[in-house]
This record gives structure tokens, sequence and C-alpha cells, in this order.
């Protein structure tokens, strides 16, 4: 008789283990699971590079072309940049072995060579947005009367500083409202970004 008991507790004690394991355990298992499925594997990965930047980036240098324009250049260049970064550090963090595999240098180098373009790119663009901040109206002569108007589109320059997301973003974006308040009343007047060209710059 005693032998069945066993049996039985040990089956007991191995149906409760099952049972004891809760939802939220289940869900974090199968997200790693999913997580380690979606990872890219190094042929994939090797297809990630930051050699491919020059033309966009001499699209956000153009001086000839509006302000406006040039900010979504920086915008997407630099939001591009991120995702690709963000694609080698979960890589390579999810897989370590990605470090050491055959052809791993090429990895490391195009990793290498993304960080520091995104870097090269973000200082770039900050330093062009700080710009802008810093002298973002300019004074325009309509009907006979000088009037203030936005130096390019404030919701463009806005979503320039969130995607930067500095220390100061805060007081980045106060000073940004404060600069739209000055604008020209006409909302019409105020939407029509101004060139550098042959107007005088406002603060």
């Amino acid at each position: 008789m005693r032998l069945p008991a066993v049996a039985t507790v040990l089956l007991m004690a191995t149906t409760g283990c099952v049972k004891e394991i809760s939802s939220e355990e289940r869900l974090e298992r199968e997200t790693r699971f999913l997580a380690a499925k979606d990872t890219p594997d190094a042929a994939a990965l090797g297809k990630v590079h930051c050699d491919d930047t020059g033309e966009a980036l001499n699209q956000a240098r153009n001086v000839n072309r509006p302000e406006t324009d040039r900010v979504m250049s920086y915008i997407d260049l630099y939001t591009s940049l991120l995702k690709r970064n963000a694609t080698f550090e979960t890589a390579m963090n999810r897989n370590p072995d990605l470090n050491y595999t055959e052809g791993s240098e090429k990895l490391v180098t195009a990793r290498e060579h993304c960080i520091q373009q995104t870097a090269d790119v973000k200082v770039e663009f900050e330093t062009y947005v700080r710009e802008l901040v810093d002298v973002p109206t300019v004074q325009e002569v309509k009907g006979g009367n000088t009037i203030t108007v936005a130096r390019l589109d404030f919701n463009t320059l806005r979503q320039a500083i969130e995607t930067l997301s500095p220390d100061d973003k805060e007081q980045l974006l106060s000073r940004l409202l404060s600069a739209e308040k000055r604008v020209a009343p006409a909302k019409t007047d105020a939407e029509e970004p101004a060139s550098s060209t042959g107007r005088k710059r406002g603060r």
C-alpha cells in the first residue's frame, strides 16, 4: 500500500508544480522566446550599416532649402540612425555569440561606425536646433508694416527638440512657446515659413 501512496504524492507534487506557474511567468517565457526568435542573426545583422547617410546629411545641410525641410531631414536621419544602433544593441545583447562568430569583426566595426555617425549627426543636429530656438523669428515688411513671422514651422522645431530630448528640453520648449506668442497675429502669415534670405532675423 505504501508504493501507490508515494506515487500518488509524487504525482500530486508534479501536478502542483505545473499549476504554480502564473500567467505572468508564462507571458514572460513567451516574450523571451519571441524576442529571441525576432533577433537578427549574423547574416541579417550584416545588412545593417550606416554608410548610406551621405545624401540625407547633404539634404539636411543644404542652406538653399526651407529650414522646415532641413529640420525634417535631420529628424528622419537621426531617427534612422537611432533605430540601427538599437538593432545592433539588441541583437548583440541577446546573442553575445555574434561578437565572436565568423565575420564578427565586420559586425563590430559596423556597429562602432553607427555609434560614431549617430553621435556626429546629433551634435550637428542639436547645434542647428539651438540656433533656431535662439533666433526663431524674422522681421518681414507687409503692406508697409514690419511684422514678426516664424522662421520655420514651430511644430517641426518642437518635434526636433522632442527627438533630441536634451537635458534642457523643457527650457527649449518654453522658449519656443514664448517666441510663438510674438509671431504676427495673422495665422496665415505665421504659418508661412520665412527664408532667411533678404529678411531680418528677430528674437
